[in-house]
């Protein structure tokens, strides 16, 4: 295994403050992710469902869980199920968990293959009043590809139409959202992996050499640390491409002169990083570089205090705009007068600031949580403020992680993003 695992303790925890959200007689039904085909007799790398992971830590394709509170049988109140393996697919494949592993890694006692599934369910369904099924209820999130959750909530209506049914991700939403101590430290060790991984882009960058080679050295780096992989397709953009927000093709040669704008993260233990640091190929920011730098390095140092309980990113958005209108007003990108007199609803800073400043981390690296929900303690965020001038061939994002609290606290403050230490690194 890649990372040092969860105790069982955690997932038993995760599933005992779910069983406390269901309805009396309830039954919940939630498969893991299965593997998606990518071309002849390959595979996608696997990635497991988010809630499923979070309910049991297992990370293996085609898994099922049915929860079952009320079930006279307490056998089956918890009962996980797994693919079972045989000598040949061990041959061509490699070992997959056996039951007893399955048990230990989750805490679930009652481990089944998932060819007695149907059997079982039908059991758990006929003892409950009410079924709780999972989709993805990401809000910015649509696919027209079916996946597993979906086909399984159709089979199981199919079979059983005379239930209630109520939607699971509610419910694991309202748990996830708030991070443990151990979730915590699971991403601070991802951030402790990205930060190793900028100390040597650091250190490689030059004038003259392509995108695509810094993207090579954090993969590098990030896989040699016992990362599983990146968090979300980096970015790696110089000069104007730093220009495009979600700019990933990465194959552009890097010019004397040219900003770098990275945006990357290391996944470990299931639980992502995401940083953006922006930096001179060259190894020294032309004094307008710097100008333009400083001013959104302010913004990130003061928009990192509005992380408290009680806000919403909708209210952190309006905040950080209004810092960076006055620094681009600081910058001569337009006026105060400019400003009052736009006739369009479009404010001014739009065309050098775009995109909203923050969203919530955590197993995916936008994790749940939406704009209007309400900040507590425990939660983590990014906060992101950027400035992209493109006829300046100038493109600006400073990203940190940050955890809410009275204080909040930047989880990411290690990995440098002062432009004096970053220009110092450079020359090392």
């Amino acid at each position: 295994m890649r990372y040092e695992p969860f105790k069982p303790d955690f997932f038993i925890k995760n599933r005992k403050s779910l069983e406390k959200k269901l309805q009396k007689n309830s039954l919940v039904v939630l498969a893991g992710n299965e593997l998606i085909p990518q071309s002849a007799d390959q595979f996608y790398p696997f990635r497991q469902n988010s809630d499923f992971y979070y309910l049991t830590g297992i990370d293996e394709e085609n898994a099922m869980l049915c929860l079952c509170p009320h079930h006279p049988d307490s056998k089956l109140r918890e009962v996980l199920f797994i693919q079972e393996t045989n000598p040949t697919m061990v041959i061509w494949n490699g070992k997959r968990l056996n039951k007893e592993e399955a048990s230990e890694i989750s805490g679930i006692k009652t481990i089944k293959w998932t060819s007695d599934f149907d059997m079982v369910l039908r059991n758990l369904a006929l003892n409950s009043e009410t079924i709780y099924l999972g989709l993805n209820e990401y809000t910015n999130f649509s696919s027209k590809f079916t996946d597993v959750n979906q086909r399984l909530i159709n089979k199981i209506k199919s079979e059983y139409p005379l239930h209630k049914y109520e939607r699971l991700t509610p419910l694991t939403t309202e748990l996830r959202l708030c991070k443990s101590k151990e979730e915590i430290q699971m991403t601070k060790k991802a951030i402790d992996i990205t930060k190793e991984a900028f100390l040597a882009v650091l250190k490689m960058t030059k004038a003259g050499i392509m995108e695509y080679e810094i993207e090579a050295e954090i993969t590098h780096n990030f896989i040699k640390r016992g990362a599983s992989g990146h968090a979300f397709s980096p970015i790696v953009a110089s000069g104007v491409n730093a220009c495009i927000l979600h700019y990933i093709t990465n194959d552009s040669k890097i010019k004397n002169g040219d900003l770098v704008l990275i945006d990357f993260g290391a996944v470990y233990g299931n639980y992502t990083s995401d940083c953006s640091r922006t930096f001179p190929a060259n190894g020294n920011f032309s004094p307008r570089q710097k100008q333009c730098y400083n001013a959104v390095l302010d913004v990130l140092k003061e928009s990192r205090k509005f992380f408290v309980p009680g806000t919403t990113i909708e209210e952190i958005n309006k905040k950080v705009a209004a810092l960076l209108e006055n620094k681009m007003v600081e910058l001569g990108l337009f006026s105060k007068i400019d400003i009052k007199n736009n006739p369009s609803e479009t404010p001014l800073y739009f065309k050098y600031y775009m995109h909203g400043a923050s969203h919530f981390m955590g197993i995916d690296v936008h994790d749940v949580g939406s704009k209007p929900t309400v900040l507590k303690k425990g939660m983590i965020l990014t906060c992101e403020p950027g400035l992209y001038i493109k006829e300046e061939n100038i493109g600006i994002r400073i990203e940190n992680n940050i955890l809410v609290d009275e204080k909040p606290i930047d989880l990411t403050a290690d990995i440098p993003f002062e432009a004096d230490e970053i220009e110092f690194l450079m020359k090392k």
